[in-house]
């Protein structure tokens, strides 16, 4: 049995988001009440779990764990829940070591869902905002948060030296191997990432939940949200076909929303509750499969 700390290196799950804020900062224009320099405010910005957390993710995240973890996984077999029972149990993982907010994941869901319809985008991008974050629940199942959290990356070809820490790869038996060890790896030139598969993580669980309820730019957001590797580094162009390209416009529309809506003032639930519960029903069953 592996210790603890090589299966939850960091203090809290949002800790790698504080090593993104600080990689990519973004313009001030969703981060309403303190300056974006104020977000992640540690003493110590260099968090020795943060590396940690990514040796461990770059070396077990092969071809094959990735294989194994959608056949354990998306046959959605472990629960079924209304949508608000899900958070429920997902407000299992709150921890108050996170500087920025002390809300349980609902009200940061809440917040970046809120931040997304007073911008006045489309009721299923608000629901994008409010789901995204739900694949945590991976967490509860027994994941290891290197296998739920960070940036997302494919697997069956080579990794890129743009992806955080890319000298850990090293470690990883696909780096040796030479059938995923090329540029292209097992994929075709151009071939679209619906033909790729990525590492393991909340991305694509939320995504293969919702793929049959939400518009195809909403899918795009949910599944590459964390895929910085190419949406902010473009490191993956080899791999992507026309369709991608048009569609992480809209990956690159929500990742402000995920990193900067967060602030101390918990969202209003009583007078929210309405509109939420008619836009889960809109989109939503009512008990979805986890």
């Amino acid at each position: 049995m592996k210790p603890q700390a090589e299966i939850n290196p960091l203090a809290n799950l949002d800790e790698w988001e504080d090593d993104l804020l600080r990689r990519y900062p973004d313009p001030e224009t969703i981060a309403n009440e303190k300056s974006v320099e104020e977000y992640r405010n540690y003493d110590n910005p260099q968090r020795d779990t943060v590396k940690e957390f990514y040796r461990l993710n770059h070396t077990y995240q092969t071809y094959d764990f990735v294989k194994q973890k959608q056949g354990d996984y998306l046959a959605f077999n472990r629960k079924e829940m209304p949508i608000w029972d899900a958070f429920t149990f997902l407000n299992q993982l709150v921890d108050d070591s996170d500087p920025d907010t002390d809300l349980d994941q609902l009200q940061h869901l809440l917040q970046t869902s809120e931040a997304i319809r007073r911008d006045g985008h489309p009721d299923w991008f608000v629901l994008v905002g409010l789901v995204h974050d739900m694949g945590k629940v991976l967490c509860l199942f027994g994941e290891p948060q290197w296998a739920v959290v960070g940036d997302t990356f494919p697997v069956g070809c080579a990794h890129s030296d743009k992806i955080v820490f890319p000298e850990f790869f090293s470690a990883n038996p696909d780096h040796t191997n030479p059938q995923y060890n090329t540029k292209h790896g097992i994929y075709k030139p151009n071939c679209g990432l619906r033909n790729v598969d990525m590492s393991w993580g909340h991305d694509e669980y939320v995504y293969q939940m919702m793929k049959d309820y939400i518009p195809e730019p909403g899918l795009y957001m949910l599944r590459y949200h964390s895929f910085y590797a190419q949406h902010r580094e473009h490191a993956y162009e080899h791999l992507l076909d026309d369709h991608d390209r048009e569609m992480f416009k809209w990956v690159d529309l929500f990742n402000p929303y995920d990193l900067y809506s967060k602030n101390p003032n918990p969202p209003d639930w009583k007078e929210l509750k309405p509109y939420y519960e008619d836009l889960v029903a809109k989109y939503l069953p009512a008990t979805l499969k986890f």
